[in-house]
C-alpha cells in the first residue's frame, strides 16, 4: 500500500515557498530604501532558510515514519489474517459436500451456500487492499439474507442503496463490523419489534454508510469491543483525516455513522 502526498500538502507547500520568495523581496527592498545596504542581511537569510530547511526535514520525517508505521501494521494484520487460514481448501470442500447432501431449496441448504460465499469474500477478497463497492455490496447483502434465515422471529430489515459508480474501490470489510454489532446487540436480544435500516449512499467524492437498531437496555452492553477497536484503527492508516465515524444513542435506539472520503 502506498502513500503519496495529497494535494492539498503539495500546494501548501507550493504556497509556502511562494510567500517565503515574496518576503525576502519586500525585505531586500526595505533594506535598500532604509539603509542602502545589505549590511547583515546574507546572515538574516541564511537564518531564514536554516529554519525553512528544519520545517520541510521535520514534514518529511512525519511522512516517513508513517509510511513505516503503515507497513508494520500491514505485515502485521497479513499475518494474524494468514494463522487464521486454517486449510480454507478444506473448510470449502466440506461446505460443498454438506451442500450436496441437503434436499433442494431448503433453508439450510441456502445457509451453506451463503456461508460459503461470504468466507470465500472473508478470506480471499478481505487480504487485498481495496475492493469494488460492488463486491462489498454483495457481502454485505449475503451477510443480511443469511442473518434473516438464521433468526426465527419477526423483524424489520431495510437495506436502501444509492451507489452511482459500482466500481469505486474503498477498503475491504470496513461496514461488516456495524452490521454485526447492530444485529448481535440489537435484533439477537429483542423478543419483538426488532428492526435494523441500513443506508449506504455513494458517489465519486464519497461513501456514506448509516445503520440504525433498537435494543434492549437490559441486556445490551454498549462498550465497544475488540471488533469496533479494530475498525478505528484501519480507517486512522488507511483513510487519515478522510473518514469520520460517529455513534448515537437514544433511550433505546443507537445509530452509527461511518463517512469514507474518495478524493
Amino acid at each position: 500500500m502506498k502513500l503519496r502526498v495529497s494535494d492539498k500538502k503539495k500546494k501548501i507547500i507550493k504556497r509556502f515557498y511562494k510567500i517565503s520568495l515574496v518576503l525576502i523581496g519586500l525585505i531586500i527592498v526595505l533594506f535598500n530604501d532604509t539603509f542602502g545596504k545589505l549590511e547583515g542581511f546574507v546572515e538574516f537569510i541564511a537564518f531564514y532558510f536554516i529554519v525553512v530547511f528544519i520545517t520541510i526535514a521535520y514534514w518529511l520525517f512525519k511522512q516517513i515514519r508513517a509510511i513505516i508505521r503503515l507497513k508494520h501494521e500491514k505485515a502485521k494484520t497479513e499475518l494474524l489474517h494468514l494463522k487464521s487460514q486454517v486449510n480454507p481448501h478444506f473448510f470449502f470442500n466440506t461446505l460443498n459436500n454438506l451442500y450436496g447432501m441437503m434436499e433442494k431449496d431448503s433453508k439450510e441448504r441456502q445457509m451453506v451456500l451463503k456461508l460459503s460465499d461470504m468466507m470465500r469474500y472473508s478470506i480471499y477478497e478481505g487480504q487485498k487492499d481495496w475492493v469494488t463497492l460492488k463486491d462489498e455490496l454483495a457481502y454485505l447483502q449475503n451477510y443480511i439474507e443469511l442473518q434473516e434465515i438464521r433468526y426465527h422471529k419477526k423483524s424489520d430489515i431495510q437495506f436502501n442503496h444509492q451507489i452511482e459508480h459500482l466500481d469505486s474501490k474503498i477498503m475491504p470489510l470496513l461496514f461488516i463490523i456495524l452490521l454485526e454489532n447492530a444485529f448481535k446487540h440489537g435484533l439477537e436480544n429483542l423478543e419483538k419489534e426488532a428492526y435494523i435500516h441500513i443506508n449506504l449512499i455513494a458517489n465519486k467524492k464519497e461513501v456514506i454508510f448509516n445503520i440504525e437498531n433498537n435494543f434492549d437496555l437490559h441486556q445490551t452492553s454498549l462498550e465497544g469491543g475488540i471488533g469496533l477497536h479494530n475498525l478505528k484503527r484501519r480507517l486512522a492508516l488507511v483513510y487519515p483525516k478522510k473518514h469520520s465515524l460517529s455513534f448515537t444513542i437514544n433511550n433505546t435506539i443507537y445509530k452509527a455513522k461511518l463517512i469514507l472520503k474518495l478524493y
